[in-house]
Formats: C-alpha cells, sequence, structure tokens
C-alpha cells in the first residue's frame, strides 16, 4: 500500500487497520487464555463500512455504532463534510457530545423513524438542515439529491433502538446498490 492511497482511505481506515494487526499478533500469544480470547473475536462489519461510491460520494455503512461515543468516533474520524443518517431513538438520550463534530462537518441531518424530537432539539442551530424520513430509503433518496458534492453519506445510527444490527446494516448496503 502507497503513503497515497493510505491518505486517501483516511485515518479511520488505518485505526481499523492497525487494530486488526494487532488482533492477529494478540492470536499467537503463547498464553492459552489469551489466545483463545482473542481467536473468538469475529471481523469487524458494519464499522466505517464502505459501500460504494455513487456520483462520486462515498456512503459509509457504520451500523453497528449505537452509541453516543461509538457514533462520536466515526463523526470525528471521518474527513470531509457529511450527510449524517441516523435512527430515531425510542427514548431521548444526552446528544451534547456530538454536538462540537456535528457543528464542524454535518451538512444535513437525516432523522430515519418516528420519534426523532430530541434529536431536533439537539442539532438545531448546529446543523443546517435537518430532514425526518419515514425509512432507509427515503433517507438515501434524499442523501442522493443533496446539492453538494464535497460530502459523503454516513449510516451511524447514534441509538439502539431494537433493530439488529446486521439487518439495518444489509438494509443501508441494499438500498445504497439501489440508487
Amino acid at each position: 500500500m502507497t503513503i497515497d492511497t493510505l491518505v486517501k482511505e483516511g485515518r479511520e481506515r488505518t485505526h481499523i487497520g492497525l487494530a486488526g494487526i494487532d488482533t492477529q499478533r494478540l492470536k499467537t500469544m503463547r498464553n492459552e487464555a489469551l489466545r483463545a480470547c482473542f481467536n473468538r473475536m469475529e471481523e469487524t462489519r458494519y464499522r466505517l463500512e464502505f459501500v460504494a461510491r455513487v456520483r462520486g460520494r462515498e456512503y459509509i455503512n457504520d451500523a453497528a455504532a449505537r452509541s453516543i461515543n461509538a457514533t462520536w468516533y466515526s463523526l470525528e474520524s471521518t474527513s470531509g463534510g457529511l450527510i449524517w443518517i441516523v435512527d430515531a431513538p425510542k427514548k431521548a438520550a444526552d446528544y451534547s457530545r456530538l454536538v462540537p463534530p456535528a457543528l464542524r462537518k454535518v451538512r444535513k441531518l437525516l432523522i430515519v423513524g418516528a420519534g426523532g424530537e430530541s434529536l431536533h432539539k439537539a442539532f438545531s442551530g448546529v446543523v443546517p438542515a435537518i430532514e425526518d424520513c419515514a425509512t432507509m430509503a427515503d433517507a438515501l433518496q434524499s442523501a442522493y439529491h443533496y446539492e453538494s458534492d464535497d460530502v459523503k453519506v454516513l449510516y451511524s445510527p447514534a441509538c439502539d433502538n431494537g433493530h439488529d444490527v446486521a439487518d439495518r446494516g444489509e438494509e443501508f448496503r441494499h438500498e445504497v446498490n439501489e440508487l
């Protein structure tokens, strides 16, 4: 891998790659208990996973980010402007930790599902545009038709509202491939 390729991939890919190297090294440790523990680790899916580039815009699947902290990391480590797709939470949460990266990076917030009042309250005046979407397909259509070319589309739910990570991750992937 060249340095140029590494730079283009971004630091989030670097962190994930380095963690994978560490995991591989840890799997060869002499301590049997530790080795067994690390051998049970699965590859991280749906975590800052590149899905496709459609009309020059990257779509990133972060369905595994079902907490405020995980989404904070995703927003901080993804470079450039963002269209952020988030799931409407079943109960209100404190999104204050997400305000600084959202203020710097998020151009449009797309809320999938009903009950996004706490997201509206937290990000009104922070994000230039907020839109409620009934389905993931609606959110991706809105992202697809966004005017600016200098943004990436990041699905990072920021909540655990009962959706299965794999199901939601595959739904995002499927809908992106339908664009």
